[in-house]
């Protein structure tokens, strides 16, 4: 491996590690002695559950923590997961985790379209068995395209034949169809209206870049400010479009990475607590620029990446096939995108510096790792090299 391909792979590996939102590692034994107590209140007494099996995945994701877990009552094995906000001392990397929101989420979306999201059995708002309000849901057997290594530094994503590789982006667009196609998402989805917000497209995107904005000012109460991020801003702001056309419901982290697949179909869609009301574009920018995220860092690592997957070309020409509309703005939504998840990288790098596990650099923008490519998309000059 070559030293820049080697400095990238640690970036990876290091993200992942700073991401966790635990500051230890929970003893199985202990969290199957408070799950058997807990799940023991929630079913009839005559059906005897039992804890059988509990596992830690090695890489817990940083928007809460995921235990894995088999139960048993009634007769039957029920593989679940549970979902668990991260405790304050471990400086989340969001302002808050509202997990009964995800939770009503998952089961509207089940229930309003055929999209495959797990079944949610439970909500538990009281922090008392695990330490932190969480949900339980169904486990599901698949394939996630992985995050570290990155799926296009080699993964099964690569080692598919171009056919399976366009099955799978074909279905994956056509989730987000699906999502988009739910009708009366601001009546069936009301809670998630944010402040300020109404059911056209340029009201619901005005609150949601507010919402971006107050997140990255919370992120600078511990940590510095990013002259590249509020250049951002104001560039977000002076070409944002005046759509009138009706919001829709948006899944928010719309990319490969959070949909479990069999055979290159989905079979769970998974991490729910970014949805919201918006553009059709603004999944569509997701889930072409975090695609572009991993293209680049494997492009400065002098691998050769996936570069004719997720074009944003081709997802729009898919998109329209699917539901007739005409994708609009979508190097805007890219750019939003970008913006975005260098907000979330500056809070991780923060954090990571709070804990001891990285150093201030001189200039703060060199926290985020995507510097360069939203550097170039705020100058213009990033689109030619991905058309």
């Amino acid at each position: 491996m070559s030293t820049t391909a080697a400095r990238s792979a640690d970036d990876s590996d290091h993200l992942s590690e700073v991401a966790r939102p635990s500051d230890s590692r929970r003893d199985p034994e202990v969290l199957r002695e408070a799950l058997h107590h807990w799940l023991a209140t929630q079913l009839p007494t005559d059906t005897a559950p039992e804890i059988t099996h509990v596992q830690l995945p090695e890489a817990n994701g940083m928007s809460s923590e995921t235990i894995l877990f088999d139960a048993s009552w009634a007769g039957k094995v029920h593989p679940l997961v549970a979902r668990v906000a991260p405790a304050d001392t471990t400086m989340p990397v969001f302002p808050s985790y509202d997990l009964e929101s995800q939770f009503q989420v998952m089961s509207r979306v089940r229930e309003h379209c055929a999209v495959p999201v797990p079944v949610v059995y439970w909500s538990e708002s009281d922090p008392g068995p695990l330490g932190a309000p969480f949900f339980v849901m169904a486990r599901i057997a698949g394939q996630i395209p992985p995050d570290v290594m990155p799926y296009n530094f080699g993964s099964w994503v690569t080692e598919a034949t171009d056919t399976q590789r366009a099955l799978l982006q074909h279905s994956s667009v056509n989730v987000l169809a699906q999502l988009h196609d739910i009708e009366q998402p601001w009546e069936r989805f009301s809670f998630l209206r944010l402040p300020g917000s109404g059911p056209a497209v340029h009201e619901a995107l005005a609150a949601h870049i507010r919402q971006q904005r107050e997140f990255y000012e919370w992120t600078t109460q511990s940590g510095p400010r990013s002259p590249l991020i509020e250049r951002g801003f104001a560039w977000i702001e002076e070409n944002r479009p005046n759509d009138t056309s009706p919001a829709v419901f948006c899944w928010g982290d719309a990319r490969i990475g959070n949909i479990m697949y069999d055979d290159f179909r989905p079979v769970a869609v998974l991490d729910w607590e970014m949805a919201t009301f918006g553009p059709r574009e603004l999944d569509l920018g997701w889930m072409t620029y975090l695609h572009r995220f991993f293209e680049d860092i494997a492009t400065d690592a002098g691998l050769e990446g996936m570069p004719d997957f997720l074009r944003p070309g081709d997802l729009a020409t898919l998109y329209e096939e699917l539901t007739s509309h005409t994708p609009r703005n979508l190097e805007y939504y890219i750019v939003y995108a970008a913006l975005r998840h260098a907000t979330i990288m500056l809070r991780i790098q923060t954090r990571a510096i709070h804990f001891g596990q990285a150093v201030a650099p001189e200039d703060p923008d060199d926290l985020i790792l995507h510097r360069a490519p939203l550097e170039a998309m705020l100058d213009g000059t990033y689109w030619e090299k991905i058309r």
